[in-house]
């Protein structure tokens, strides 16, 4: 493959794979090295084939993990096949090239080309679905892939591009509780029912969760949401989704030990609920923002926090004292007078008398719950308020839904510029109505705001 059209692939298809990824440059490279290799913190090398002199050097926030060298092998071995070809007609080769995608996806995952070929061609049927609508709607559909079980070749069973493309085949199942089962080479295997599936620990978007326990290592989940998304489960886990026709990778532990960010204090239970949290409210399309402070700049964080949206007395009072203090320098003895009777009464007395309504009724139903006690339900719910959820480094909750002061010249969205004047004072995470997720951190030497890690 030519280095320019090496760098278009790259660009067009790989890049975006890597949600938050990009070319940090390119080095020398000889025949002894690999196609893809690790390089330097949080980077990968690769280049076309290993007679290239040059590699390109792929960087993004979460640390690249072996399984994603994997795929990127899987999607280069393709992609150089398409190139050696010399289609002529670029509208075609664009074709295969996107396709090459999903193949490589599904060689990750897969044992044996017969399986590979049975989930490739499955997503490809159900790409039909995610254009079309039963009886006016979209429609969710679920399918698992058993790859431990093999039926052979029988005549008399029942394959899925027999029925995937049929309209019954719509009301089989919902993508969350009811599941279509397929055996390694697409042969009709049954109906599963995943309300009926013991609990294990997986890591996937809340209504997804009992489908990510039934995928271990033999089951790969394939879902079809009504949004037209594709989600890919295996290992217990989330691994793929496609939303907004690219496809995305997910590293779920390596972001939940980037929350960390500074402090060795930090909880895990606190960074997974936190996370949890985040794609939960990705996969609700809702948007939102959630700020994990710093041990050390809760306090300071306050400064850009209204009282009226504090909802924990211990960082109310820390609140009052900055008002004073600030009243005190600023204005003259009425003003001050009368910021002293605001703020000189007791918090539940200051909360009635400001009709700060929702801090008293969040207050209730939080009812003196750190973050990560809380059901993962309410914590998507809260957190899809306007505003930004403030937690600090031990859970304790802040603020829900609180309009931020954000700093002057500060750019893009209101949940963006909340996240970014936050994010000094911790782990800032911006979650787009489009689902993408954004956590903005200070550098440790530098202390300038830069990109944490960014998931698709």
């Amino acid at each position: 493959m030519e280095k320019i059209e090496f760098y278009k692939v790259v660009n067009k298809l790989v890049l975006p794979l890597f949600t938050g990824s990009y070319i940090d440059g390119e080095e020398e490279s000889t025949s002894r090295d690999s196609e893809v290799a690790f390089g330097k913190k949080n980077s990968l090398l690769i280049k076309p084939s290993k007679a290239d002199e040059y590699r390109l050097i792929l960087k993004r926030g979460q640390p690249f993990q072996t399984f994603e060298v994997n795929l990127l092998r899987a999607i280069l071995h393709e992609l150089n096949m398409i190139s050696e070809m010399q289609y002529e007609d670029d509208s075609y080769v664009t074709v295969l090239q996107e396709n090459a995608i999903e193949k490589s996806i599904c060689s990750s995952i897969c044992d044996g080309p017969d399986t590979v070929n049975t989930m490739f061609g499955i997503i490809n049927e159900l790409q039909k679905w995610a254009v079309r609508t039963y009886e006016g709607r979209k429609v969710a559909i679920g399918i698992i892939l058993n790859t431990s079980v093999d039926n052979g070749d029988d005549h008399a069973s029942i394959n899925y591009y027999d029925i995937i493309n049929k309209d019954f085949f719509a009301l089989l199942s919902d993508g969350e509780n009811s599941y279509v089962e397929f055996d390694k080479r697409g042969n009709l295997l049954g109906y599963v029912q995943m309300d009926r599936i013991k609990k294990a620990p997986c890591i996937a978007p809340y209504e997804y969760e009992s489908v990510a326990r039934f995928c271990n290592e033999r089951r790969i989940g394939i879902v079809l949401t009504t949004y037209g998304d594709f989600l890919i489960f295996k290992n217990r886990n989330l691994l793929f989704s496609k939303r907004l026709g690219v496809w995305n990778v997910y590293s779920h532990e390596e972001v939940i030990q980037l929350l960390s960010n500074r402090g060795s204090y930090s909880l895990k239970d606190i960074r997974r609920s936190i996370y949890y949290t985040a794609l939960d409210t990705s996969y609700a399309y809702s948007g939102g923002c959630i700020v994990y402070l710093n041990k050390d700049t809760a306090e300071q964080a306050l400064t850009h926090i209204n009282a009226h949206d504090i909802i924990d007395e211990k960082y109310f009072e820390m609140k009052k004292n900055q008002e004073l203090e600030t009243a005190g320098k600023l204005y003259g003895l009425k003003s001050l007078a009368s910021v002293e009777a605001m703020y000189n009464v007791p918090y539940i007395t200051f909360l009635k008398e400001q009709n700060c309504v929702k801090a008293q009724s969040l207050r209730k139903i939080i009812h003196g719950k750190t973050f990560h006690e809380l059901s993962r339900r309410l914590r998507q719910e809260l957190v899809s308020m306007d505003g930004a959820t403030v937690v600090d480094s031990d859970g304790t909750i802040i603020a829900v839904g609180a309009i931020i002061k954000i700093e002057a010249g500060s750019e893009g969205g209101g949940r963006l510029a909340a996240a970014t004047t936050l994010s000094k004072y911790g782990a800032a995470i911006k979650i787009s109505q489009d689902g993408i997720i954004k956590a903005f951190a200070p550098e440790k030497k530098t202390n300038k705001i830069k990109l944490l890690f960014s998931v698709g």
